[in-house]
Formats: C-alpha cells, sequence, structure tokens
C-alpha cells in the first residue's frame, strides 16, 4: 500500500475536486439558481484556482518537498470544505441580500466559497509528482501517470456525484464525507504529522458541519424538510398564504416556489397560486377535453384539480424528477388514479418519443427565471406541443414575465416563437393592469384551430378570467428561439436583477 501512497492520494484528491464542483451548483442553487451563469461561474472559478493551485504547489514541491507537507495540504483542504459546509447558508444569505445581480452574484459566491479548496486542491499533484520523481530520465512516464490518475479520479468523482452522491447524501453530508476523505489521505501521506490536537479539530469542525446543519425530517409548524434528488434541491415548508392568510404547505425547488396546497381540510381541494386557475380555461376553449398532457408536475397540484373537474378525463403527467411525485404523494396528498398516468422524464424527450394526441396540453416548466430548460421553449418543441395536440387542441403554457420592457424579453421572444407555429395566439396576463411591464404570470393559450373562439362563458368564474384577455399589440423586436439560438438565461436576466 505504501508503494502506492502517492497514486491513491493523487486519485482521491482528482475525485474530491470534481465531486465538490458539482455539490457546488446545488449549494448555490437555492440563492443563485441553476442557469449557465451559475455553471459558467463555478467552473471558470474552480478552473482558475486549480491553475493557481498547479503554480503554487509546484513552485513549493522544490522547496525541499517531504510527506510532512503534503499531509499539511491535504489536512488544509480537509478543513476548507468543512468551512464550506459549516458556512455556506449564512455566506450566500449574506450576498443575495447584498447583490442584485446575478451574474455578479454566481461570481461572488463561487469565488468566496470555492477558490481557497480548489487551490488547496490543486497543489497535490505537482507536489505528488515532485515526491514521485527518482530520476529526470523518468520524470515524463512519472507525470504522465500521476495526472492520468488524477484524471481518472474526476471521472469517478463526476459519475460517483452525479449518480449517487448527491440523491443519496445530500450536500452538507457530501461536504462532510469529502472533508473524511482528505483527511484520512492527510493520515496516509504522514500519519505522524495528524496530532491530537489536528484530530480533534477536525472532529469538531465536522461534526458541527454534519449535525449543526441537520435538517428535521419531520415537517412542523417552523421546520423545513431538506431534500436533495438526482435533479433538485427541494424545501418543503409550511406557511400562510399571501391572500388568505391560510394556513399552507410549500414546495421550493433550487431558487424558486414552485406549489402550495391548503393545509385546512375544507381549502385543500382549492388551487392557491392564482395562475393555476387560469388552466382552468382549457374547459372554455376545449369544451370536450377527453385527453390532457402536463409538462411539469412538481407538487401536483393542478393534475389534482384537473381529476376533480374533469370526472371523465385523463391526464397523463411528464415530470423529470421522480423524487418530486414521491414528495407530492408523501406531502401533498396526491392519490394514485386510473385516469393519471405520470412519466419520469424529459419533457421534450417525451414529445419527441410520444405518438399519442391530446385535446389539451398544459406547460408549467418554466420556473421564475433562475433555471429555465431552454429546449421547451424553441420553435422545434412548439412544433412538437402542435403536432401532439388534436386537430381543435389547445395549449396553455405559463410564463412568468413581464409582457413590455426589459422584463418582458423571454416572454416576447417566446410569443412569437408561438405564432410562427399556432394560427391563434393569446395571452390572459393573470394580474391584469396598463402596466406591461408589470412581473406577472401570463397564460399565453395557443388554439391549434384557425376558428375564432367566443371570449363569454356563462360560468362566472371562467368570465372572470376571459376578461383578463390582453388585447394589445406585443412588441416583435426578438428572434424566435430555435435549438440553435435561444439566449433564454440571457432574456430572463434582467427579471433577476
Amino acid at each position: 500500500m505504501k508503494k502506492y501512497t502517492l497514486e491513491l492520494i493523487v486519485f482521491l484528491s482528482g475525485a474530491t475536486v470534481m465531486i465538490l464542483e458539482i455539490v457546488g451548483s446545488r449549494v448555490l442553487a437555492p440563492y443563485v439558481g441553476t442557469s449557465t451563469f451559475v455553471w459558467t461561474s463555478i467552473i471558470g472559478i474552480i478552473l482558475g484556482s486549480l491553475s493557481l493551485g498547479y503554480w503554487l504547489g509546484g513552485k513549493i514541491a522544490d522547496k525541499n518537498p517531504s510527506f510532512k507537507t503534503l499531509s499539511e495540504i491535504l489536512f488544509i483542504g480537509a478543513m476548507l470544505i468543512a468551512l464550506i459546509g459549516l458556512f455556506k447558508e449564512d455566506v450566500l444569505v449574506l450576498l443575495q441580500q447584498n447583490i442584485g445581480s446575478i451574474k455578479l452574484n454566481s461570481i461572488v459566491s463561487s469565488f468566496i466559497l470555492f477558490t481557497l479548496p480548489s487551490v488547496v486542491l490543486g497543489m497535490v499533484s505537482p507536489y505528488a509528482v515532485r515526491l514521485k520523481m527518482k530520476s529526470v530520465t523518468s520524470s515524463g512516464r512519472t507525470v504522465g501517470n500521476l495526472y492520468a490518475l488524477s484524471t481518472i479520479g474526476s471521472i469517478v468523482g463526476t459519475f460517483l456525484a452525479g449518480f449517487y452522491l448527491l440523491a443519496i447524501l445530500g450536500n452538507t453530508k457530501i461536504l462532510f464525507l469529502l472533508t473524511i476523505v482528505l483527511l484520512a489521505a492527510s493520515a496516509i501521506s504522514f500519519a505522524k504529522n495528524f496530532t491530537k490536537g489536528k484530530v480533534v479539530l477536525a472532529l469538531l469542525i465536522v461534526s458541527y458541519t454534519v449535525f449543526g446543519n441537520f435538517q428535521t425530517l419531520n415537517l412542523a409548524v417552523g421546520e423545513v424538510i431538506d431534500i436533495d434528488s438526482d435533479y433538485n434541491r427541494i424545501w418543503i415548508y409550511e406557511d400562510k398564504d399571501y391572500y388568505t392568510n391560510s394556513p399552507i404547505r410549500n414546495l421550493q425547488i433550487n431558487s424558486n416556489n414552485s406549489s402550495s396546497m391548503f393545509i385546512e381540510d375544507e381549502k385543500k381541494n382549492e388551487l392557491v397560486y392564482p395562475y393555476t386557475k387560469f388552466y382552468r380555461l382549457a374547459e372554455h376553449f376545449a369544451p370536450n377535453l377527453e385527453t390532457g398532457l402536463m409538462i411539469g408536475g412538481a407538487a401536483y397540484s393542478y393534475p389534482k384539480d384537473f381529476l376533480l373537474n374533469f370526472p371523465e378525463a385523463t391526464l397523463d403527467v411528464v415530470e423529470i424528477d421522480p423524487a418530486l411525485t414521491e414528495i407530492a404523494k408523501e406531502h401533498f396528498e396526491l392519490e394514485e388514479n386510473e385516469r393519471l398516468n405520470i412519466y419520469h422524464e424529459d419533457g421534450r424527450i417525451f414529445l419527441n418519443n410520444s405518438e399519442k394526441k391530446y385535446d389539451v396540453i398544459f406547460g408549467d416548466a418554466f420556473s421564475g427565471g433562475y433555471s429555465i430548460p431552454y429546449h421547451l421553449t424553441t420553435i422545434e418543441a412548439v412544433q412538437k406541443i402542435y403536432d401532439a395536440l388534436n386537430e381543435n387542441g389547445v395549449a396553455l403554457v405559463n410564463i412568468i414575465s413581464s409582457i413590455e420592457g426589459e422584463n418582458g424579453k423571454f416572454f416576447r421572444a417566446e410569443y412569437y416563437t408561438y405564432k410562427e407555429i399556432f394560427p391563434q395566439v393569446y395571452l390572459f396576463p393573470v394580474h391584469y393592469t396598463k402596466n406591461t411591464e408589470n412581473l406577472q404570470n401570463i397564460m399565453l393559450i395557443a388554439l391549434k384551430s384557425a376558428e375564432i373562439p367566443k371570449f363569454t362563458n356563462s360560468n362566472a368564474e371562467l368570465q372572470g378570467y376571459l376578461e383578463n384577455l390582453y388585447t394589445e399589440k406585443v412588441t416583435n423586436d426578438l428572434p424566435i428561439l430555435t435549438d440553435e439560438f435561444a439566449p433564454v438565461d440571457q432574456y430572463v436576466m434582467p427579471m433577476l436583477k
């Protein structure tokens, strides 16, 4: 084992870097989202830090290299990662309160949390190479072997984090695990250097990191369930409804409040969010509705309402995250129903592969801007939606945006993308005002039929929604969205400032 100590250490450090990078996206997600800006910041900061670490490690390695110093480097790396777990929430909340720009916040957050541990981890490989070198003639092979092992470690760490660790352990426990791994590597490198004082310090920091940040899994008033799935960071908590002050249970996905349910028995069948009630316009535009498809399930608030109000209809729901379906069953009273079919896959992939036809397609996959799946916004995706509808089919898509101004860029691009495919597209701002730059939910309704519909209904509730019809011309100042060019993150950025 001693013969391969350095090989094991560079392998573990390589794995640690990539696991830290992937878990870093989950650490930042609740505060800055998961857009390309966030990933760009994390990757850029960590790569820059590794470069500095390579330079610094090589420089230090030329000054009397020893296993004791390598052990110190690994120990410092372990403590820095433990400190991320200890202070990440405090740092991110502070930055969120003081930095309005998502771009800047992503960079600063990544810099503060990940620079130092990445620099230290970057020092490991060049230092190990210097220790491993026996002669100048074998230096090329030595460098190649160790850097290959470091890269293999990074590959293993990538798949380990993405396929297993995030869903099994969660952010803080993964940081704890990385700390333990580096502490073990430090001890392997030079056991004598691992004094009692360091052991005590390490245990104190690691223990507080894990137990001081542990979230209860038993939901009660004022408590939060904190879950990491394969796709999302998820919170469940109880609160008061903004409009009625009634107690509600909330589902937050990454940075976005996604779904809510009234807790009181007499209100459990009522929809909490006003925009979800506008989906009921499906009854007006498709009065003979028999089959529906919903892209985006979350806590299944509207699917439950659909099954209640259309007792003869069937609904397919495409929700990419199986954990959300289980959460909906456990905490939001989603029940098995023979008229409800759930598919756990990406919405675009489902549309690409499905040959089923629907009377209505509901879209609720666009978040508040922190992370919009651009491949569902493009003209190619809209064409798939059009193709999946029956002859007189209707698409109802929820978009969070303003209509005009900087905050309306994504909406305007999406609106005219739909108009390229559908003969009729209508808009129903949920909170209709004369201020077209008001940020709100907008229900986009696209009709496959060219026949002009009526905009009156004897049902008072539906008539109220119909009266929100937007009749002004929408500015056409942006190109339609395509798979080739869809700068969605750029378009939504003004909304996040």
